[in-house]
C-alpha cells in the first residue's frame, strides 16, 4: 500500500512542505534503477566486440545483429511499458521491470563461457536484454507524475541523464572486470584470448546481478504508489488522436534515437573504420557525455523557459557535428572523427533533456506520461535501426557516409518540425 494518500504537486504549500520531500526520494531510486536498466540493454554493445576474440565465429554482420536486437525488443517492450505505470503503480512496476534484468545479466553471464553456444542461443539472450530498454518509458512516465510543471524538466532530465549513465558505465566497466576473476571460483573460469592472455568474459554481466538486487530492495521499501492516478490503457491511448503527439515523437527519434543508436554502433564502427585503434578504450566516452549534459539540457529550458529555443538551436549543431564526422572520416583522422562524434553525443544528450521538457508542457499530467513513454519507445528504435544502417551503409558502399548522410536528412526535417509548432514566434504551441 502506498504511503501517500493525496497527491497535488502544482500546490506550492503541499510541494514544499511535503511533497519535494516524497518526489525526490522516489527519484533518487528511480535513477539508479534506470542505470542498471541502461546497463544490461546496452551489454551486448561489449560483448559482441569480444566474442570472436575468445573462440566464438559469428560473422561481422551476425555480431551487428547481436548489438542491434536489444534495441528493437526494448523499443517493443516500452510500448508496453508506457502504459503500466498507471496500471499497476510506480513502486510495483520499478519493482517487477527491475528484478527481470536479472534474467539476461545471469543468462549471458553463463552463455558466453561456452564457445559451443549457438548464434539463435546468443541472439535470444540480445532480446531478453530488451527488459532494460523497456524500463526507461515506466521510469520517465512515474517520476513525471511526482514533479510539478515547474521542476518537471530539471527531474526527468536527472533521471534520464544519470540513467543513461548506464551505457557509458558497461562500455568503461566491462573492459576492466573481465581482466581478472572477480567472482572466484564461483564466477567461472576464464577464457583465453589468441596471445594467451585469460579473461573472465562473463563478468560484464555477472557484475550486475548484486546491484541488481539491492536496488529491487530499495525500491520495495523506499518507493511510493500514488493515488489518484490510476488510468486504464483505453483512457491513456487519447493521446494517438493528437497530432503533438508524433511531432514529439519525430523529434524525440531525432535525439534519442541517435544517442541510443549510436551507443549501441561505436564500438564496433570504430573497429570497422579504424582498426588500428582498440575500440573499447573510446566508446564509453561518446554515451559518457550524451548522459551527463541530458540533465543540462532539461535544467537550462527550465532555466529560459522554452525546450523548443534549445532544441532548435541544438539540431543546427548536431547537422554541423554529423558533417564533421564525415570529413574526418574521409581524410581518416581518428581523433578529429572522435572530437566530432563527441560534440554529436552532447548535442543528443542537450535535446533529449530540452524535447522531455516540452512534452509536460504540450500535454495535460494524465496525458504527458504516456506520451513520454511512448515518444520514447520509438526513440528507442534507433538502437536497432542506426547499427543496421550502418551496416547497410558498410556493406553496401564500404563507408560509413551514406548513413550520416540520410541521418543529417532526418534532421533538418527535424529543425522544420521544432521550428513550425514550437519555436517561431507565431508557432501553435510556444513550449
Amino acid at each position: 500500500m502506498s504511503r501517500i494518500t493525496n497527491w497535488n504537486p502544482e500546490d506550492e504549500q503541499f510541494w514544499e512542505s511535503e511533497g519535494k520531500r516524497h518526489a525526490n526520494r522516489n527519484l533518487w531510486i528511480s535513477v539508479p534503477a534506470l542505470l542498471l536498466a541502461f546497463a544490461v540493454w546496452q551489454i551486448w554493445s561489449v560483448v559482441a566486440v569480444n566474442l570472436n576474440d575468445i573462440g566464438f565465429n559469428f560473422t561481422a554482420n551476425e555480431l551487428f545483429t547481436l548489438a542491434a536486437l536489444p534495441g528493437l525488443s526494448g523499443a517493443t517492450l516500452r510500448l508496453i511499458y508506457t502504459f503500466v505505470v498507471p496500471i499497476f503503480g510506480g513502486r510495483n512496476w520499478t519493482v517487477i521491470s527491475t528484478a527481470s534484468l536479472l534474467i539476461p545479466a545471469v543468462g549471458i553471464g553463463y552463455a558466453v563461457q561456452n564457445t559451443e553456444t549457438s548464434f539463435m542461443t546468443m541472439a535470444i539472450l540480445a532480446t531478453l536484454c530488451g527488459f532494460g530498454g523497456g524500463n526507461f518509458a515506466s521510469s520517465m512516465a512515474n517520476i513525471s507524475f511526482f514533479f510539478p510543471k515547474k521542476a518537471k524538466g530539471t527531474a526527468l532530465g536527472i533521471n534520464a541523464g544519470i540513467g543513461n549513465l548506464g551505457v557509458s558505465a558497461v562500455q568503461f566497466l566491462s573492459p576492466l572486470v573481465i581482466t581478472f576473476a572477480l567472482f572466484g571460483a564461483i564466477g567461472g573460469a576464464p577464457q583465453q584470448l589468441e596471445d594467451g592472455t585469460n579473461v573472465w568474459m562473463q563478468n560484464a554481466a555477472f557484475i550486475w546481478v548484486i546491484p541488481i538486487v539491492l536496488t529491487v530492495i530499495a525500491a520495495i521499501f523506499g518507493m511510493d504508489n500514488l493515488p489518484n492516478m490510476k488510468a486504464s490503457v483505453k483512457e491513456q491511448a487519447i493521446i494517438f488522436k493528437n497530432k503533438h503527439t508524433w511531432l514529439m515523437t519525430w523529434l524525440y527519434v531525432m535525439c534519442f534515437g541517435s544517442f541510443i543508436g549510436y551507443s549501441a554502433a561505436f564500438p564496433l564502427l570504430i573497429r570497422t573504420e579504424f582498426p588500428e585503434v582498440n575500440a573499447l578504450q573510446f566508446a564509453f566516452l561518446g554515451p559518457l557525455v550524451g548522459a551527463l549534459i541530458r540533465p543540462i539540457g532539461g535544467w537550462v529550458s527550465d532555466k529560459i523557459g522554452s525546450g523548443a529555443i534549445v532544441t532548435f538551436w541544438d539540431i543546427i549543431a548536431m547537422i554541423a557535428a554529423t558533417f564533421g564526422v564525415i570529413y574526418f572520416l574521409n581524410v581518416g583522422n581518428f581523433y578529429g572523427f572522435l572530437i566530432m562524434f563527441m560534440v554529436l553525443f552532447t548535442t543528443t544528450g542537450i535535446a533529449n533533456g530540452s524535447t522531455f521538457r516540452m512534452i509536460p508542457i504540450i500535454f495535460p499530467p494524465i496525458e504527458a506520461a504516456p506520451v513520454l513513454g511512448f515518444t520514447s519507445a520509438i526513440g528507442a528504435y534507433g538502437a536497432f535501426f542506426i547499427p543496421r544502417i550502418f551496416g547497410w551503409s558498410l556493406d553496401t558502399t564500404g563507408a560509413a557516409n551514406l548513413a550520416l548522410y540520410l541521418f543529417i536528412a532526418y534532421y533538418v526535417s527535424s529543425l522544420f518540425v521544432t521550428w513550425y509548432w514550437y519555436s517561431r514566434k507565431n508557432a501553435e504551441v510556444k513550449c
